[in-house]
């Protein structure tokens, strides 16, 4: 009897709201996809727990197609708190352990929404989300992210900003805004200090990663003209944009063109503030970068850097196959 081999191509991209695998033909067909809860290491309760939201997700995944582990020529998972090199071995001893490719690569986030809107994985990214990730990697495989410098902001430090604004406004410590009456709303209270002791009173469950979910009640505020969210919204902005530039530096970038990847749900508010705010201040110091606004998603990025280690041509055709077979919404809805 012949075994077969394997060749299916395992691309999971795990974050600080959800974690998504897909299963793909080496040709660019999705045949499953899975969706599982938060699987950042640094912000579930222990490792264990984020690993087996990886699990379940990959397990789905491989169920959808009618496949297994044994069948994966190659897995890539591309996850928030992949930072330091010991969060990387972690990873890659759980994975292989879980058998889930004959060939196994963990990298930062960043890098996955990086190789999802470049055809080579080469160019710097901006993933804002729940939570900030930004990274750069260039043609002879330097790579620079922000990991733990905590030096940009993502959905949580917006939100965090807005409650801030909003506390400072009701003690007369900072100008009256837009974002009281949209704060209160939102959390369905009568007054700043419900608001207050909603999140942070004994016992309540408003972890900071639950504030990024203000980021785009602050957008809209900042689009409807509230010169206190258009301030947070600059500030924001601009530090992104800043920390992208470093990212590229880093990598030695800045000596010509290079694309710049904008993605997460906080940067596809319909309004466009935000995404705008990072491009005028990125090309008034690089004009030549060029930005990518409209990538796929970054767990398409993974299972390109799944090919990738079968040492496979890139290019876009293989993006746009994987495109064409993406299931609905359901996946990625936050």
């Amino acid at each position: 009897m012949i075994e077969s081999k394997p060749s299916l191509l395992l691309g999971v991209d795990g974050g600080n709201t959800k974690t998504v695998a897909l299963v793909a033909t080496a040709e660019g067909e999705i045949l499953g996809a899975g969706r599982a809860g938060r699987s950042d290491i640094y912000n579930t309760t222990d490792e264990s727990v984020a690993l087996a939201e990886v699990s379940f997700a990959v397990t789905a995944a491989l169920k959808a197609a009618g496949a297994t582990p044994a069948d994966l020529a190659a897995g890539a998972f591309s996850m928030a708190g992949a930072d330091w090199p010991e969060d990387v071995d972690l990873l890659r001893r759980a994975m292989t352990r879980f058998g889930f490719g004959q060939q196994i690569l963990i990298v930062n986030d960043a890098l996955g929404a990086l190789r999802a809107g470049t055809p080579d994985g080469f160019g710097a990214a901006i993933i804002c989300g729940t939570g900030i990730a930004v990274g750069a990697r260039n043609s002879d495989d330097r790579i620079w992210y922000s990991g733990h410098w905590a030096v940009a902001f993502g959905g949580a430090e917006f939100g965090q900003r807005a409650l801030l604004a909003v506390y400072e406004a009701h003690l007369g410590l900072g100008p009256p805004t837009s974002l009281t009456d949209s704060v209160l709303s939102f959390f369905d209270a009568t007054s700043t200090e419900e608001v207050l002791h909603r999140c942070t009173a004994r016992g309540t469950d408003r972890h900071w990663m639950e504030q990024a979910r203000l980021a785009p009640l602050l957008i809209q505020e900042a689009a409807s003209g509230d010169a206190v969210a258009c301030a947070i919204v600059r500030e924001g902005g601009v530090r992104n944009a800043d920390v992208a530039l470093v990212a590229a530096r880093a990598v030695g970038l800045d000596a010509g063109p290079f694309p710049l990847v904008l993605a997460g749900g906080v940067l596809r508010h319909p309004s466009g503030l935000l995404e705008k705010t990072i491009r005028d201040r990125v090309l008034a110091s690089l004009p030549m970068v060029s930005v990518v606004d409209d990538s796929p998603e970054p767990v398409v990025g993974a299972v390109l850097l799944a090919r990738d280690l079968l040492d496979a041509a890139r290019g876009h055709l293989l993006t746009d196959r994987l495109v064409a077979s993406l299931p609905g919404d359901w996946l990625f809805a936050t």
